[in-house]
C-alpha cells in the first residue's frame, strides 16, 4: 500500500495549501478535444508533482462517445491480440500529459493535437480519484505514442515542462 511519502502525484484538490499560480489558467472544467477536433471529455482535476511544484497531468472525465466506442484497451505488452485488461464500469477518467495540452484561451478548450479520438477510446481508464502509479503512466504514454510517428515522448521530465501549468504553495 502506498503512503504519502511514496506517493509522487497528488490531485490538486488534495493539496489545501496549493493553488494554480496567479499568472496561469486553471483549466478545470474546460472541454478537451483530440486531433480531429472531437470531444474527448472535460478536465475534472489536475495531477501535481509537489516536489517540482507543477501540474504534470490533466485528469479528464471522458465524454460518453469515448465509452460508447467500446474499443478494447490497447496494451503494448499484449501478444497476439490478447489484451491484459479492459475498462470496467465506473472507469471514466484518463490522464493527459501536460506536454500534449495546448490551450485555446479564448474558447477555453484544451486541445490534445497529437492524439486522435480512437486512441483515447483505447486508453486504459481509471475511476475518479484513483491513485495514479507509474505502471498506469507508462501504459497511457505508450498508448498515446504508438501511432504517432511525429511524436516521440521523452523519458525525462521535459514532457511536463510547461510554464503555464505551475502551482504555488
Amino acid at each position: 500500500m502506498s503512503t504519502d511519502k511514496e506517493k509522487k502525484l497528488f490531485y490538486l484538490e488534495e493539496l489545501s495549501n496549493y493553488k494554480i499560480a496567479d499568472s496561469h489558467k486553471d483549466v478545470r472544467g474546460w472541454e478537451v478535444k483530440g486531433k480531429e477536433g472531437l470531444v474527448i471529455g472535460k478536465v475534472d482535476n489536475l495531477l501535481v508533482n509537489k516536489t517540482k511544484e507543477r501540474v504534470v497531468y490533466l485528469d479528464v472525465e471522458v465524454d460518453a462517445s469515448i465509452i460508447e466506442a467500446n474499443h478494447k484497451t490497447y496494451n503494448a505488452k499484449a501478444q497476439d491480440g490478447v489484451h491484459e485488461f479492459i475498462n470496467a464500469d465506473g472507469e471514466n477518467h484518463l490522464i493527459i500529459p501536460i506536454g500534449l495540452a495546448h490551450l485555446n484561451l479564448e474558447s477555453k478548450i484544451v486541445f490534445a493535437k497529437s492524439v486522435n479520438h480512437k486512441t483515447f477510446a483505447e486508453t486504459k481508464r481509471i475511476k475518479k480519484g484513483t491513485l495514479v502509479d507509474r505502471n498506469y503512466e507508462v501504459d497511457v504514454l505508450s498508448n498515446y505514442d504508438r501511432n504517432n510517428t511525429d511524436t516521440n515522448f521523452p523519458l525525462d521530465d521535459t514532457l511536463y515542462d510547461r510554464p503555464e501549468f505551475y502551482i504555488n504553495s
